[in-house]
Order: structure tokens, then C-alpha cells, then sequence
């Protein structure tokens, strides 16, 4: 049995554009470019590529607004930093609706380094196994654009490097818990296959989206500081039960 996509659910097709949108303006990325690590005023180009965002805040916050009084929505008076949630009832397809968002922002503007972070185990496992069913449907709609799609493992800790390096769309998912406890997770510690680099500061060079699904799950003052500790260009947040 093959499960069959429909691409034309206009529902869908609206909380797509909503984020795709709030970029406008944004130019579609040309290729490879360094990165510099906060706080550091030498290039480390050995690390890898990023994602990048030229536009300035006022742009941003004109764009929002324009997308909540399309969708009826109370205006912003300001960015919250670079968190922005999107609300779709359960039932509605968040995970398909995420999952594509992640194409159409690499068409249009070029972002190649994309998190899922996700609260438990079984919500994890739910993403790979959509990740999976739709590879081929997404293959047909965006022209079999090149794409790794993987779980973090601590034991292959190595793979960071891939992904900060890889100037191909990138998706990495990943459970809160894997990252969460700076004193004790692999991912905060040195590494000789690395080259005395900790694995985090592949993820922060890569200065990736960060997709959150069912964020009210993760808004202890630890899983903020975790999520930050990724240094995302922005946060997408979804859920049908937001609590802020």
C-alpha cells in the first residue's frame, strides 16, 4: 500500500506561505560563504557553512504583520528575538505542513540547515517515519533536490561535521533531551575525532532553523537555554496547544 500526498490543501498551503513569507525579501543564498563562531573574530571556514539572514528587524516585523492581518491574527508590536509560532489544530497535518516549509524556504531563499527538536522519544520516531513516507512526494514537487534527513546519535557524533559542512539541504531531528544537560551530554564535550572541536559548535556554525514541534513541552529555563545553546537563525514553533 502507497500513501498518496495531496499538495493542493489550501489550509496547508497558507500556514506554508505564512512562514515562507515572513522572509520576503530575503535573496536566495548563491552557495557556499564562512561563518564566523560568536565571539571570535577569526573564520573557521574548516567548520563548516551557514545559514544566513540579511534582512533587517524592521523588514521582519513589517513582514509578520503583514502576514497576521492576512490571517486575522493580532499584530505584533515588536520581534520576540527570532521566535515565531505557528498554530494549526490538531488533525490538520502540522508535521507534513513543517516538513514542507523546510522545502519551499530552500528554494526560495537557499537555507540548507534545518533542527527538528522534539520532546519525547515516540514524537521523534512519529517525524522520521513521516520523514520517510514523504521523501518520494517531496522529491516529485521540488524537482529531486538533494537532501539528508538523519536522527542525532551521540555515538556518531562525527556526523555534526557532515552536517555543518554539506553544502546540500541538511535535516537533523533530535530529542530536547539529547542536549539539554550541558555538564553530562556528549555534544557539549571535546572530541578528538573532531579535532578537540565540541560537536555543538558544528551546530552553531551551521546557524540553523530550528523547528520546534509541541514547544509548550520545552519551555523549562533548561530546554530554553538548550535550544538557544544552538545558535538558530530563528525558531519555528508549532503547535495546536501553545501555552505563550
Amino acid at each position: 500500500m502507497k500513501i498518496k500526498f495531496d499538495e493542493n490543501q489550501q489550509y496547508q498551503l497558507d500556514a506554508i506561505n505564512a512562514v515562507v513569507d515572513l522572509f520576503e525579501g530575503q535573496p536566495l543564498a548563491s552557495g557556499a560563504f564562512e561563518f564566523s563562531l560568536k565571539n571570535d573574530d577569526l573564520l573557521f571556514s574548516e567548520l563548516g557553512l551557514g545559514n544566513r539572514i540579511v534582512l533587517p528587524e524592521e523588514t521582519l516585523l513589517e513582514n509578520l504583520r503583514s502576514i497576521q492581518r492576512r490571517d486575522a491574527v493580532i499584530e505584533s508590536e515588536n520581534l520576540d528575538g527570532m521566535n515565531f509560532s505557528v498554530e494549526m489544530e490538531t488533525g490538520t497535518g502540522k508535521t507534513y505542513v513543517y516538513l514542507r516549509t523546510i522545502y519551499e524556504l530552500h528554494r526560495s531563499y537557499g537555507f540548507k540547515k534545518l533542527i527538528i527538536v522534539v520532546p519525547s522519544v515516540a514524537i521523534r520516531e512519529g517525524v522520521m517515519t513521516s520523514l520517510r513516507l514523504t521523501q518520494e512526494h517531496f522529491s516529485t514537487l521540488y524537482g529531486n533536490v538533494p537532501v539528508d534527513s538523519w536522527v542525532y546519535d551521540s555515538r556518531q557524533v562525527s556526523k555534526l561535521r557532515q552536517f555543518a559542512q554539506s553544502n546540500t539541504l541538511q535535516i537533523l531531528v533530535i530529542n530536547i533531551d539529547a542536549f539539554n544537560k550541558q555538564a553530562n551530554n556528549v555534544i557539549h564535550k571535546e572530541n578528538d575525532r573532531l579535532s578537540g572541536y565540541r560537536p555543538i559548535e558544528f551546530v552553531q556554525t551551521a546557524n540553523p532553523i530550528v523547528i520546534m514541534d509541541e514547544p509548550q513541552n520545552m519551555e523549562s529555563d533548561q530546554a530554553k537555554a538548550a535550544i538557544a545553546s544552538l545558535n538558530p537563525l530563528c525558531t519555528l514553533r508549532y503547535s495546536a496547544t501553545h501555552r505563550n
